[in-house]
């Protein structure tokens, strides 16, 4: 039975999904399904980004160990996990950071997380042992941000088992302070999405995390075993379905190196219960405080709306961003946050399983969303199991495109079904203005078309040339990196924020570009894509526009404007102070 959003928030949440226990029932995972929409004609227009995968030759050569190759046996190896840019030494070049799992018989020798150190020629090396980042277990999410305001960016990782904060010396070197920082749980948990976030505006970075289910080896069901563990009558491993929500959390940043839980005093476990997964944090509805969105897998996605008092409500259905547009929970997992029409106003573009349209939302600027995936001409692909996502400027164009990534996380399915493969290509929707886009696959080049079973994936210059490269996490496989091999002629603007009264990383800023008749909203994020964080140098291509007016609303509240900025550079702006020197950018 299929109803609209407004009888959905009529009925309630529980009500509605009560309607039909069968359809809960039928698998693991959501059944919700939708049909491609027919395909227009292309449009014949070239496209000037072209991606080619570099990764073996940067030497980013070690596999994200990540389950079994074959079968997954739990929901635990399917999920995979996230990647970073990060400059971890603050030199001003993108340095990466690339989360792994591990196998249920035993890790290959060497499995572990990864930082490699960006060596400014394209290439990279590993810095893993040094920097005191060893780690083997389940990784899932990573975010980045500075917690303690010293200057150098931290990393927090979500794991299944226990989260770990790793707080960076500033010596090329990190430590494990979970403990010590209060984030250390007694109970083991599933963690999936983290944020950074100063929801309240003390200019210290809070932290937000969503958990995934309850999970146990020891009572766990296996593939086939009940109702849960089947896909198309294939059995397959057990979930979300079937088993327990996770619990989401927010910490308050101490502003002494701790946290404390504020989970229930700041209405956060009043939400719905979820199967949480990325998680996002801006400023949707423009009022200057820091709300949250987490897309939610087989159960309505969570918008956790900032009340300016230390606490949330969470109004996910009632604004929008909760369901498919006829009122049914989807697979979400992984979300892009951009302004795709140009309106100024920050949108959505979330993932969803194989056989449904992954979803664009429409923002009002007072955090209403609409449903856009048919109007966009997103619907003509529902192949893929689709995960990492942005909405970000591929060819400089001045309008922001679609980019995802794809990969099954049932491999055996293929061997009955081929029209299920367990490797998938990568997808590029190109924006055609008019909120319309067009699919792209062979022509944005071969590091897009090859098929891969990937998860998060990162956008960010690391060879500091002035467009949007990416960097892909693929299970049991080396990552990739995508260089993007620009040609053509637009114009593009970097802006790099420090905050000063705001948080130093200027997470939460919301920043205005204005170009060309055109007004381009972006938002300094600490996690976005699926489980993943971007470049925190804002990019925005600009066309044929040679300079650009730039507004930006840091989160202490400041508004500051800057006139007639030129094109092709990188600045960065200290809040309050105005253009400082960049770090490593031969380009001014």
């Amino acid at each position: 039975m299929n109803f609209g959003r407004r009888r959905f928030v009529q009925l309630g949440v529980g009500a509605a999904l009560s309607f039909d226990v069968n359809r809960l029932l039928a698998q693991g995972v959501s059944t919700h399904t939708a049909k491609p929409v027919p395909r227009p004609a292309a449009s014949g227009r070239p496209f000037n980004a072209h991606f080619v995968d570099v990764a073996a030759a940067a030497g980013l050569y070690a596999p994200v160990v990540y389950g079994d190759t074959e079968i997954k046996k739990y929901i635990v190896e399917s999920t995979g996990c996230g990647c970073a840019f990060i400059d971890y030494d603050n030199d001003g070049w993108m340095d990466v950071f690339v989360l792994s799992g591990t196998r249920l018989g035993g890790p290959p020798d060497g499995t572990t997380n990864r930082l490699y150190k960006n060596n400014r020629d394209g290439t990279f090396t590993d810095v893993t042992e040094k920097a005191g980042l060893r780690f083997l277990g389940w990784a899932c999410g990573v975010c980045i941000g500075d917690y303690n305001n010293d200057g150098f960016d931290d990393i927090f990782c979500t794991n299944f088992g226990q989260n770990t904060l790793y707080r960076n010396n500033g010596d090329g070197t990190f430590t494990d302070v979970t403990k010590a920082a209060g984030l250390w749980s007694d109970q083991q948990r599933f963690g999936a999405g983290c944020t950074f976030v100063d929801y309240n505006r003390d200019g210290h970075l809070d932290l937000f995390v969503s958990n995934y289910v309850r999970f146990s080896f020891e009572n766990a069901a296996v593939p086939g075993e009940n109702a849960n563990c089947r896909w198309k009558g294939i059995p397959v491993e057990c979930g979300p379905r079937g088993l327990l929500t996770g619990k989401h959390s927010l910490y308050r940043n101490n502003g002494d190196g701790t946290f404390a839980d504020v989970t229930q005093q700041a209405g956060i476990a009043r939400a719905a219960a979820t199967y949480g997964m990325t998680a996002v944090a801006a400023d949707f509805d423009e009022d200057g405080w820091q709300d949250i969105y987490v897309a939610c897998d087989s159960t309505p996605s969570l918008l956790f709306m900032n009340n300016r008092d230390g606490t949330f409500r969470e109004e996910g259905v009632l604004r929008g961003a909760a369901l498919s547009d006829d009122g049914m929970e989807q697979a979400g997992m992984g979300v892009g946050v951009g302004d795709y029409d140009l309106d100024g106003h920050l949108d959505l573009f979330k993932t969803h399983f194989a056989d449904d349209a992954n979803i664009l939302y429409h923002n009002d600027g007072k955090a209403n969303f609409e449903d856009a995936t048919g109007s966009s001409h997103l619907g003509v692909e529902t192949r893929y199991v689709c995960w990492g996502a942005g909405i970000i400027d591929l060819d400089n164009d001045g309008l922001p495109d679609l980019f995802m990534v794809t990969g099954h996380v049932y491999p055996q399915v293929e061997r009955t079904l081929a029209q299920y493969p367990n490797k998938t290509p990568r997808a590029v929707f190109r924006n055609l203005g008019k909120g319309v886009f067009e699919e792209l696959i062979q022509e944005a080049g071969p590091g897009v078309a090859a098929a891969h079973c990937s998860r998060g994936c990162a956008f960010g210059d690391f060879d500091n040339d002035g467009d949007v490269d990416i960097l892909i996490i693929n299970l049991n496989e080396p990552p990739s990196l995508l260089r993007n091999d620009l040609s053509g002629k637009s114009n593009w603007l970097k802006v790099k924020l420090e905050g000063v009264k705001s948080n130093r990383s200027a997470i939460g800023a919301r920043v205005l570009v204005h170009y060309g008749g055109k007004t381009q909203a972006q938002a300094v994020l600490s996690q976005s894509s699926f489980y993943s964080c971007n470049d925190p140098r804002l990019h925005f291509g600009l066309g044929s526009s040679t300079s650009a007016y730039i507004d930006v609303y840091w989160p202490s509240g400041l508004h500051e404007a800057f006139r007639q900025t030129a094109a092709n550079r990188l600045i960065t702006i200290k809040e309050g102070v105005g253009l400082v020197p960049n770090r490593g950018w031969a380009k001014s």
